[in-house]
Protein backbone atom coordinates (compact mmCIF):
# COMPACT_ATOMS: atom_id res chain seq x y z
CA UNK A 1 0.00 0.00 0.00
CA UNK A 2 1.59 3.21 -1.10
CA UNK A 3 1.54 6.43 0.87
CA UNK A 4 -1.40 8.70 0.29
CA UNK A 5 -4.18 6.20 0.99
CA UNK A 6 -7.49 7.31 2.48
CA UNK A 7 -7.65 6.31 6.12
CA UNK A 8 -10.68 6.49 8.39
CA UNK A 9 -10.38 6.51 12.17
CA UNK A 10 -13.23 5.73 14.56
CA UNK A 11 -12.33 6.25 18.21
CA UNK A 12 -10.28 9.38 18.83
CA UNK A 13 -9.54 8.88 22.50
CA UNK A 14 -6.26 8.71 24.43
CA UNK A 15 -4.75 6.17 22.04
CA UNK A 16 -6.69 7.12 18.93
CA UNK A 17 -5.44 10.70 18.94
CA UNK A 18 -1.79 9.61 18.75
CA UNK A 19 -2.61 7.08 16.03
CA UNK A 20 -4.43 9.71 13.99
CA UNK A 21 -1.74 12.32 14.45
CA UNK A 22 0.92 10.01 13.04
CA UNK A 23 -1.22 8.91 10.10
CA UNK A 24 -2.18 12.43 9.02
CA UNK A 25 1.37 13.79 9.38
CA UNK A 26 2.99 10.92 7.47
CA UNK A 27 1.47 11.26 4.04
CA UNK A 28 -2.05 9.84 4.36
CA UNK A 29 -5.41 11.55 4.29
CA UNK A 30 -7.44 11.03 7.46
CA UNK A 31 -11.16 11.22 8.13
CA UNK A 32 -12.28 10.88 11.76
CA UNK A 33 -15.62 10.30 13.42
CA UNK A 34 -16.70 12.87 15.97
CA UNK A 35 -15.97 11.86 19.55
CA UNK A 36 -17.69 12.93 22.76
CA UNK A 37 -14.45 14.67 23.67
CA UNK A 38 -14.00 17.30 20.98
CA UNK A 39 -10.47 18.36 21.94
CA UNK A 40 -8.52 15.54 20.19
CA UNK A 41 -10.81 15.77 17.17
CA UNK A 42 -10.18 19.50 16.84
CA UNK A 43 -6.42 18.94 17.13
CA UNK A 44 -6.52 16.42 14.28
CA UNK A 45 -8.63 18.74 12.14
CA UNK A 46 -5.99 21.44 12.57
CA UNK A 47 -3.37 18.96 11.31
CA UNK A 48 -5.34 18.38 8.14
CA UNK A 49 -7.85 15.64 8.99
CA UNK A 50 -11.50 15.91 7.99
CA UNK A 51 -14.54 14.85 9.96
CA UNK A 52 -17.13 12.28 8.97
CA UNK A 53 -20.75 12.17 10.10
CA UNK A 54 -21.20 8.40 10.49
CA UNK A 55 -19.30 5.10 10.41
CA UNK A 56 -20.99 4.38 7.06
CA UNK A 57 -19.52 7.57 5.57
CA UNK A 58 -16.08 6.81 7.03
CA UNK A 59 -16.10 3.33 5.49
CA UNK A 60 -17.47 4.41 2.12
CA UNK A 61 -14.80 7.09 1.68
CA UNK A 62 -11.76 5.17 2.99
CA UNK A 63 -9.34 2.52 1.80
CA UNK A 64 -8.56 1.56 5.39
CA UNK A 65 -10.68 2.07 8.51
CA UNK A 66 -9.06 1.83 11.95
CA UNK A 67 -11.27 1.13 14.95
CA UNK A 68 -9.97 2.20 18.35
CA UNK A 69 -12.90 1.96 20.75
CA UNK A 70 -13.30 0.49 24.23
CA UNK A 71 -14.36 -3.08 23.55
CA UNK A 72 -16.61 -5.52 21.68
CA UNK A 73 -19.97 -3.83 22.49
CA UNK A 74 -18.64 -0.57 21.07
CA UNK A 75 -17.12 -2.29 18.02
CA UNK A 76 -20.41 -4.04 17.26
CA UNK A 77 -22.40 -0.83 17.74
CA UNK A 78 -20.13 0.98 15.26
CA UNK A 79 -20.38 -1.87 12.75
CA UNK A 80 -24.04 -2.86 12.97
CA UNK A 81 -26.01 0.30 13.71
CA UNK A 82 -28.30 1.68 10.99
CA UNK A 83 -25.65 4.07 9.65
CA UNK A 84 -22.85 1.77 10.70
CA UNK A 85 -19.59 0.74 9.15
CA UNK A 86 -21.03 -2.41 7.56
CA UNK A 87 -23.38 -0.30 5.45
CA UNK A 88 -20.38 1.48 3.92
CA UNK A 89 -18.12 -1.53 3.30
CA UNK A 90 -16.96 -1.73 -0.31
CA UNK A 91 -14.81 -4.16 -2.28
CA UNK A 92 -11.24 -4.20 -0.98
CA UNK A 93 -11.79 -2.05 2.13
CA UNK A 94 -9.55 -3.09 5.03
CA UNK A 95 -10.93 -2.75 8.56
CA UNK A 96 -8.24 -2.87 11.25
CA UNK A 97 -9.52 -3.23 14.81
CA UNK A 98 -7.12 -1.76 17.38
CA UNK A 99 -9.65 -2.21 20.20
CA UNK A 100 -9.28 -4.84 22.89
CA UNK A 101 -12.10 -7.18 21.89
CA UNK A 102 -13.45 -10.65 22.54
CA UNK A 103 -12.13 -13.06 19.90
CA UNK A 104 -15.57 -14.62 19.35
CA UNK A 105 -16.99 -11.19 18.50
CA UNK A 106 -13.98 -10.45 16.28
CA UNK A 107 -14.63 -13.55 14.17
CA UNK A 108 -18.31 -12.62 13.74
CA UNK A 109 -17.56 -9.02 12.74
CA UNK A 110 -14.79 -10.11 10.37
CA UNK A 111 -17.05 -12.64 8.63
CA UNK A 112 -19.77 -10.05 8.06
CA UNK A 113 -17.30 -7.53 6.65
CA UNK A 114 -15.84 -10.18 4.34
CA UNK A 115 -19.31 -11.09 3.05
CA UNK A 116 -19.57 -7.56 1.69
CA UNK A 117 -16.19 -7.69 -0.04
CA UNK A 118 -14.13 -6.09 2.70
CA UNK A 119 -11.11 -7.44 4.52
CA UNK A 120 -10.35 -7.53 8.25
CA UNK A 121 -7.37 -7.61 10.59
CA UNK A 122 -7.28 -7.44 14.36
CA UNK A 123 -4.50 -5.09 15.44
CA UNK A 124 -4.77 -4.51 19.23
CA UNK A 125 -2.31 -2.19 20.91
CA UNK A 126 0.16 -2.28 23.73
CA UNK A 127 1.98 0.58 25.50
CA UNK A 128 0.53 3.99 26.40
CA UNK A 129 -0.79 7.24 24.88
CA UNK A 130 2.75 8.64 25.13
CA UNK A 131 4.03 5.99 22.72
CA UNK A 132 0.92 6.40 20.55
CA UNK A 133 1.75 10.05 19.95
CA UNK A 134 5.43 9.22 19.45
CA UNK A 135 4.56 6.55 16.87
CA UNK A 136 6.09 3.81 19.01
CA UNK A 137 3.20 1.53 19.91
CA UNK A 138 3.38 -2.24 19.93
CA UNK A 139 0.83 -4.14 17.85
CA UNK A 140 -0.36 -7.73 17.81
CA UNK A 141 -1.90 -8.62 14.46
CA UNK A 142 -4.29 -11.30 13.30
CA UNK A 143 -5.19 -11.81 9.66
CA UNK A 144 -3.99 -13.19 6.36
CA UNK A 145 -0.51 -12.35 5.10
CA UNK A 146 -1.66 -10.45 2.02
CA UNK A 147 -3.97 -8.13 3.94
CA UNK A 148 -1.38 -7.43 6.61
CA UNK A 149 1.30 -6.76 4.01
CA UNK A 150 -0.96 -4.19 2.37
CA UNK A 151 -1.85 -2.69 5.72
CA UNK A 152 1.71 -2.56 7.04
CA UNK A 153 2.67 0.95 5.80
CA UNK A 154 -0.30 2.40 7.72
CA UNK A 155 0.56 0.48 10.88
CA UNK A 156 4.19 1.57 10.59
CA UNK A 157 3.04 5.17 10.98
CA UNK A 158 2.21 4.63 14.65
CA UNK A 159 3.90 1.38 15.73
CA UNK A 160 7.52 0.30 16.07
CA UNK A 161 6.90 -3.31 17.15
CA UNK A 162 4.44 -5.39 15.12
CA UNK A 163 3.97 -9.06 15.99
CA UNK A 164 1.96 -11.33 13.69
CA UNK A 165 0.03 -13.73 15.93
CA UNK A 166 -1.78 -15.77 13.27
CA UNK A 167 -5.17 -15.69 11.55
CA UNK A 168 -8.10 -13.41 12.30
CA UNK A 169 -8.76 -13.34 16.06
CA UNK A 170 -5.23 -14.37 17.02
CA UNK A 171 -4.18 -10.79 17.69
CA UNK A 172 -7.02 -10.29 20.14
CA UNK A 173 -6.29 -13.59 21.87
CA UNK A 174 -2.66 -12.59 22.31
CA UNK A 175 -3.71 -9.16 23.58
CA UNK A 176 -5.92 -10.67 26.30
CA UNK A 177 -3.15 -12.98 27.45
CA UNK A 178 -0.65 -10.13 27.49
CA UNK A 179 -3.05 -7.95 29.50
CA UNK A 180 -3.69 -10.72 32.00
CA UNK A 181 0.04 -11.04 32.64
CA UNK A 182 0.41 -7.27 33.05
CA UNK A 183 -2.67 -6.76 35.24
CA UNK A 184 -1.94 -9.89 37.27
CA UNK A 185 1.51 -8.48 37.97
CA UNK A 186 -0.03 -5.13 38.92
CA UNK A 187 -2.30 -6.85 41.44
CA UNK A 188 0.58 -8.79 42.99
CA UNK A 189 2.69 -5.63 43.20
CA UNK A 190 -0.11 -3.60 44.83
CA UNK A 191 -0.62 -6.32 47.43
CA UNK A 192 3.11 -6.60 48.08
CA UNK A 193 3.50 -2.84 48.56
CA UNK A 194 0.63 -2.94 51.07
CA UNK A 195 2.26 -5.80 52.98
CA UNK A 196 5.58 -3.96 53.00
CA UNK A 197 3.93 -0.83 54.32
CA UNK A 198 2.07 -2.69 57.06
CA UNK A 199 5.24 -4.58 58.01
CA UNK A 200 7.21 -1.35 58.32
CA UNK A 201 9.54 -2.06 55.39
CA UNK A 202 11.17 1.01 53.86
CA UNK A 203 9.57 1.41 50.42
CA UNK A 204 12.69 2.83 48.81
CA UNK A 205 14.57 -0.24 50.03
CA UNK A 206 11.84 -2.43 48.52
CA UNK A 207 12.20 -0.62 45.21
CA UNK A 208 15.98 -0.90 45.19
CA UNK A 209 16.14 -4.62 45.93
CA UNK A 210 13.38 -5.61 43.51
CA UNK A 211 14.90 -3.55 40.69
CA UNK A 212 18.22 -5.29 41.31
CA UNK A 213 16.84 -8.84 41.14
CA UNK A 214 14.62 -11.33 39.39
CA UNK A 215 11.33 -9.72 40.47
CA UNK A 216 12.13 -6.58 38.48
CA UNK A 217 9.41 -5.64 35.99
CA UNK A 218 8.07 -2.64 34.11
CA UNK A 219 4.78 -2.95 36.01
CA UNK A 220 6.55 -2.94 39.38
CA UNK A 221 8.44 0.20 38.42
CA UNK A 222 5.25 1.91 37.26
CA UNK A 223 3.25 1.09 40.39
CA UNK A 224 6.05 2.01 42.79
CA UNK A 225 5.86 5.57 41.50
CA UNK A 226 2.60 5.94 43.45
CA UNK A 227 3.97 5.37 46.97
CA UNK A 228 7.34 6.94 46.20
CA UNK A 229 6.19 10.03 44.27
CA UNK A 230 2.35 10.02 44.21
CA UNK A 231 2.61 9.66 40.41
CA UNK A 232 0.23 7.45 38.44
CA UNK A 233 0.99 8.77 34.96
CA UNK A 234 3.34 5.94 33.96
CA UNK A 235 0.28 3.85 33.04
CA UNK A 236 -2.71 5.86 31.83
CA UNK A 237 -5.06 2.89 31.74
CA UNK A 238 -8.33 3.02 33.66
CA UNK A 239 -9.21 0.43 36.31
CA UNK A 240 -12.66 -0.01 34.74
CA UNK A 241 -11.16 -0.78 31.34
CA UNK A 242 -8.72 -3.20 32.94
CA UNK A 243 -11.60 -4.97 34.65
CA UNK A 244 -13.31 -5.33 31.26
CA UNK A 245 -10.18 -6.79 29.66
CA UNK A 246 -9.83 -9.32 32.47
CA UNK A 247 -13.41 -10.47 31.98
CA UNK A 248 -12.72 -10.93 28.26
CA UNK A 249 -9.74 -13.08 29.21
CA UNK A 250 -11.74 -15.28 31.61
CA UNK A 251 -14.53 -15.58 29.03
CA UNK A 252 -11.92 -16.82 26.57
CA UNK A 253 -10.45 -19.34 29.01
CA UNK A 254 -13.94 -20.64 29.78
CA UNK A 255 -14.65 -21.12 26.07
CA UNK A 256 -11.47 -23.16 25.62
CA UNK A 257 -11.81 -25.02 28.97
CA UNK A 258 -8.55 -23.63 30.36
CA UNK A 259 -8.18 -23.13 34.11
CA UNK A 260 -7.96 -19.51 35.22
CA UNK A 261 -7.89 -19.53 39.03
CA UNK A 262 -5.47 -16.63 39.29
CA UNK A 263 -7.26 -14.61 36.64
CA UNK A 264 -10.54 -14.85 38.56
CA UNK A 265 -8.85 -13.48 41.69
CA UNK A 266 -7.25 -10.66 39.72
CA UNK A 267 -10.56 -9.87 38.04
CA UNK A 268 -12.40 -9.77 41.37
CA UNK A 269 -9.72 -7.44 42.76
CA UNK A 270 -10.45 -4.98 39.98
CA UNK A 271 -14.21 -5.33 40.51
CA UNK A 272 -13.69 -4.45 44.18
CA UNK A 273 -11.64 -1.41 43.20
CA UNK A 274 -14.26 -0.33 40.68
CA UNK A 275 -17.02 -0.63 43.29
CA UNK A 276 -14.88 1.47 45.64
CA UNK A 277 -14.89 4.35 43.17
CA UNK A 278 -11.67 3.64 41.26
CA UNK A 279 -13.23 2.92 37.84
CA UNK A 280 -11.80 6.03 36.16
CA UNK A 281 -8.54 6.03 38.14
CA UNK A 282 -5.39 4.73 36.47
CA UNK A 283 -4.26 1.16 37.25
CA UNK A 284 -1.28 2.28 39.42
CA UNK A 285 -3.89 3.53 41.91
CA UNK A 286 -4.56 -0.11 42.77
CA UNK A 287 -1.75 0.57 45.23
CA UNK A 288 -3.97 3.10 47.03
CA UNK A 289 -6.98 0.81 46.84
CA UNK A 290 -5.11 -2.08 48.45
CA UNK A 291 -3.72 0.22 51.12
CA UNK A 292 -7.22 1.46 51.93
CA UNK A 293 -8.50 -2.11 52.29
CA UNK A 294 -5.79 -2.69 54.88
CA UNK A 295 -6.09 0.63 56.69
CA UNK A 296 -2.58 1.86 55.90
CA UNK A 297 -1.03 4.94 54.28
CA UNK A 298 1.46 3.83 51.64
CA UNK A 299 3.28 7.09 50.97
CA UNK A 300 7.03 7.11 51.56
CA UNK A 301 7.78 9.05 54.75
Amino acid sequence: MAAGKRVGLIGVGLMGYGIGKNIVTKGHSLKVLAHKNREPVEKLLKLGATEGKSPREIAAESDVVILCVTGSPQVEEVVYREDGLLAGVHQGLIVADCSTAEPSSTLKVAADIQKKGGRFADTPLTRTPVEAEAGKLGLMTGGDDATLKELRPILDCFAEAIIHAGGIGAGHKLKLINNFIALGTATVVAEAITAATKAGVDLQALFDIVMAGGAKSVMFERLMKVPLADDDTALKFAVGTARKDLRYYTNMTEQISATSFVAEVVHQSFILAENAGYSQRFVPRMVDFMAGLNGVENRKK
